[in-house]
């Protein structure tokens, strides 16, 4: 249940319409009036001889009572209590019993003997009510509603237990500005997926992926098509930005603009710029990527996995600053993988990133400069250019997704040790969407890998068992047993035939990072190792050094091991 309070009116009359009226949209159904201070106002939508102005004037007699010059200038407080879209339908005897418990806990109208203010509770719609109240007392006073906002999010958390309702995360104030109604409905009547608020912070956030200046990140969204208005100061210095979608236009056919801080606080100039000042004086930003060539996007997604694989172990342990800025760049690598990534998974992957956005803010000041690796993780992704979904490309998507989802499932668990409950349920959608897009990324270069090593000679398959149980005792028999075991046992000779210590390397990645999360522990090790042992990610086509062993030796040709140094 979210409550969402602006207190800045100055018609009652005005509001009230809009509340009794049809909506902008012919949304509104059968308005009335489900409560009010008194129990008895008059109802302009079920009483034919009670009007608008007969409401107005009873909520605003208080206000009128007092002299000219000191009536408040803007005297209408109003709150909408919208139900999530999966509770069930409240009854009107319910939403009044809300209404009254709104206002009190807001200081609108206390109880207990206490002055309030004239309120009125509206619905107009199944799922939500409209409070609309003045903000001077019976007394004359205003009263205390002092962060009205917070105290109506606190009681809605209590209402929702109550009523056995679906219990909201409670916000810190550091989300991204909700769309309004009226976005809503015309991003319906244009048949967009998301408004045009949510299109543009989209945008903008994938503009600012791995971009090292200011003209970089504005030719990348002049580049996309956005329209852009700079706010120069009479010095020269550039002071914001707002950006348009070329066909979302106003009444006057004038396209909207959003200002960066309206689409999300970290997309103002300010701190986008704070990413590249911290480059600076760590005194080493980020580098240019190499160039673009066929294999780029492949190389790319290997260094996106060993940042992440790096940025693990520093989430898991870090200080709080430290971790904050990691966090808020592994969003910046979502959003390249997203608009970089094969087709078959650019929606997951879209999904994951846009889910990550919330958990990429909270209170905790990040110390940025630290999170280099990450910030060119990103780089390389956008200028890798868009990756092909087969191949060495498909492969090593896979690869980055598994990594990216140990790394996002960890940022899940610090959000939730530090209290972030909004950040800590987006961080975990985000992983579901990722485990989405892993399943389908990894199909076809497991698949090979699997059917390699069921062909591996059966000495050497019972060599590779005796390592997994010399290397991870505790998790051996549940490796064993998991039907992606035979893609295991061909990167476990892969590794040794390019010259490395199996049991060794085995012991190592699955040590130093927890497994607990894995739907399939031999998946995990596989692109574990494969990235260790610098592996290739797709093995289609390719012979395994495994199978031309000589079965009664074990012995792998210096030839094979030396090619597979090579690669």
């Amino acid at each position: 249940m979210i409550p969402s309070v602006n207190s800045s009116g100055s018609r009652t009359i005005g509001l009230l319409a809009y509340l009794y009226g049809p909506g902008r949209h012919e949304e509104h159904t059968d308005p009335h009036l489900v409560a009010s201070f008194d129990g008895m106002s008059p109802d302009p939508g079920r009483d034919p001889n009670a009007t608008l102005k007969d409401l107005q004037q009873l909520l605003d007699q208080p206000v009128m009572a007092l002299a000219e010059h000191a009536r408040p200038a803007k005297h209408v407080w109003h709150t909408s209590v919208r139900a999530d879209p999966r509770d069930r339908i409240l009854s009107d005897e319910e939403w009044a019993d809300i209404a009254r418990r709104i206002v009190a806990a807001t200081g609108i109208d206390p109880g207990d003997g206490q002055p309030g203010c004239r309120w009125a509770a509206v619905r107009h719609a199944d799922d939500h009510i409209h409070i609309v109240a003045t903000l001077v007392t019976e007394e004359g006073h205003r009263p205390d509603d002092y962060r009205s906002g917070t105290r109506a999010q606190a009681e809605a958390r209590l209402i929702e237990k109550e009523l056995g309702l679906h219990e909201v995360a409670p916000g810190d104030g550091t989300a991204a500005q909700r769309p309004t109604s009226a976005e809503r409905h015309k991003a319906e009547r244009q048949g967009r997926e998301r408004t045009a608020r949510e299109e543009l912070r989209e945008t903008v956030r994938r503009a600012v992926a791995g971009a090292t200046s200011e003209e970089e990140f504005f030719d990348r969204l002049a580049g996309d098509g956005f329209l852009i208005r700079k706010r120069v100061a009479p010095s020269g210095d550039l002071l914001g930005y707002k950006v348009a979608l070329p066909d979302d236009r106003n009444a006057q056919g004038e396209p909207v603009f959003y200002p960066g801080a309206r689409l999300a606080p970290d997309l103002s100039l300010p701190r986008i710029r704070e990413r590249w000042s911290a480059d600076a004086k760590a005194g080493a930003g980020v580098e240019s990527p190499p160039s673009a060539g066929p294999a780029a996007p492949s190389a790319a997604r290997r260094r996106t996995a060993k940042a992440a694989w790096e940025a693990l172990l520093v989430v898991e342990q870090g200080e709080d600053s430290v971790v904050a800025a990691y966090v808020a760049s592994a969003g910046e690598v979502l959003d390249a993988l997203a608009k970089t990534s094969a087709a078959y998974t650019r929606r997951e992957l879209r999904e994951a990133a846009w889910a990550y956005e919330r958990a990429s803010r909270s209170h905790v000041r990040a110390v940025r400069g630290h999170d280099r690796a990450l910030r060119q993780a990103a780089r390389d992704l956008v200028h890798g250019g868009p990756a092909l979904g087969r191949g060495e490309d498909g492969a090593s998507t896979a690869m980055a997704i598994d990594m990216l989802f140990f790394l996002i499932v960890a940022t899940a668990h610090w959000h939730a040790r530090k209290g972030h409950a909004q950040q800590a349920e987006a961080a975990e959608k985000a992983a579901e969407h990722l485990r989405a897009a892993y399943q389908a990324a990894a199909q076809q270069p497991l698949g090979a890998l699997h059917q390699r090593g069921r062909r591996l000679a059966r000495p050497l398959l019972r060599r590779q068992s005796a390592v997994v149980r010399e290397a991870i005792p505790e998790l051996a028999e549940q490796v064993l047993a998991e039907p992606g075991w035979p893609a295991l046992a061909a990167t476990l000779a892969d590794a040794e035939a390019a010259g490395h210590d199996p049991a060794t390397l085995l012991a190592e990645v699955s040590g130093r990072r927890e497994l607990g999360t894995a739907d399939s522990l031999s998946d995990v090790l596989v692109w574990r190792l494969r990235h260790a042992a610098d592996l290739p990610a797709d093995t289609t086509g390719v012979p395994s050094a495994a199978a031309v062993r000589d079965s009664s030796t074990g012995a792998a040709p210096e030839a094979e091991r030396a090619r597979y140094r090579r690669r």
